[in-house]
């Protein structure tokens, strides 16, 4: 099985600005693809953006990646996708959190955005193939079919907010960096021996459309502020809070709690309701789970049938968790071997066997070692 394409083919690099997507389009262009770079402006008022560029949608950006296009030799389009990423991204975003889950919207860019809205206009005009900057590698087996698997170096792997892509689409699909075994300085290096500018560009935000991180403060300023109460697993009141969207599953810092737990242990976020605006939290114990069940699974390849022993990663910067899941009635049921804490829904489950990724699902339900959430 081989990860490098056998001919040479017409390839839009996504060019954020940053240095990884540079890279991955000067490897691309070095390897004989025919590249052409595009910038993805997602902003409808990208000046509104603070500069500094650490996000992925301002006017900088913007420039940055056309400069690394003219210094790779490669033609650069910018294309406007702001209302399709407001639309499938940001609002998605607001809606989850307003509905007490917790989103991951990077997971939902590659998915309705890079590897949708983007793939389909490429393939419309001809090429055969996105490329990006990150970590992951595609695998082309004996009979032509693609399997997604993990980067090379586990410490940069990205095949988590991928998890979501079927196999139609890793067929257009290249990770030029997926084979590297260097450090982001190495990355940085290879950039500046390269003549891009971007080198020494600081890594982006997760959540690039929270150019300053505020996640809260961003949420507040959509939603409104909404007092309710903290609540213990009693129901007995310990604090108020202004927006249960403002929390997450495991969260412990910020909760503005007066009374100490009597045991003298930290709690942690344990629930979140919507509907009364009630955020209930205790112990850390608490959090464990044994099982959950996740809808709108996405396969990366052909579904996998009865139940099965796989590896599962909970969110982009977790480890692993040995479980147990089948597809019941389209759900996926899951059992893990041991607990696992900080599960909530709205989380992507992501299934790996060995490196390999199996697919992926949106958690809806978790089943706690003392009781039921839904």
């Amino acid at each position: 099985m081989t990860d490098t394409p056998q001919r040479p083919l017409r390839v839009l690099a996504a060019m954020s600005g940053g240095v990884d997507s540079a890279v991955a389009a000067a490897r691309a262009a070095e390897a004989g693809h025919d590249v052409t770079g595009v910038h993805l402006a997602l902003s409808a008022n990208p000046q509104s953006f603070r500069t500094g560029a650490r996000g992925c949608c301002t006017i900088e950006d913007s420039r940055d990646a056309r400069r690394a296009a003219d210094v790779i030799g490669i033609p650069f389009y910018v294309w406007d996708l702001a209302d399709r990423f407001r639309e499938d991204v940001v609002e998605d975003f607001i809606a989850e959190y307003e509905a007490g889950r917790t989103p991951n919207p990077c997971l939902r860019c590659n998915e309705k955005i890079k590897f949708a809205a983007l793939l389909d206009k490429a393939l419309a005009l001809g090429f055969d193939a996105v490329c990006t900057g990150h970590y992951a590698k595609v695998v082309t087996l004996a009979d032509g079919s693609r399997e997604l698997h993990r980067a090379s170096d586990m410490a940069k792997d990205q095949s988590y907010v991928l998890g979501v892509l079927d196999e139609r689409q890793l067929a257009h699909a290249l990770f030029p960096l997926g084979d590297t075994v260097t450090t982001k300085d190495e990355i940085r290096a290879e950039a500046e021996v390269r003549g891009l500018a971007v080198a020494k560009k600081p890594d982006s935000h997760d959540i690039c459309f929270i150019a300053d991180g505020d996640t809260q403060g961003f949420l507040a300023g959509r939603l409104g502020k909404a007092e309710g109460d903290i609540v213990d697993e009693a129901g007995a009141k310990l604090g108020t809070h202004e927006g249960a969207y403002g929390f997450t599953i495991g969260q412990r810092k910020g909760l503005r709690i007066g009374t100490p737990a009597a045991d003298g242990k930290p709690r942690y976020v344990l629930d979140i309701s919507p509907v009364d605006n009630t955020v209930t939290v205790g112990p850390a114990a608490a959090l464990d789970v044994t099982a959950l069940r996740a809808i709108k699974p996405r396969w990366c390849g052909t579904a996998p049938t009865g139940p099965g022993t796989y590896t599962a990663q909970l969110r982009a910067h977790g480890g692993e968790t040995e479980v147990t899941a089948e597809l019941v009635d389209g759900t996926l049921e899951v059992t893990f071997t041991e607990p696992a804490r900080g599960v909530a829904p709205g989380q992507a489950i992501v299934l790996y066997d060995d490196t390999r990724v199996v697919g992926s699902a949106t958690i809806s339900t978790t089943t706690r070692a003392t009781a039921d959430v839904a």
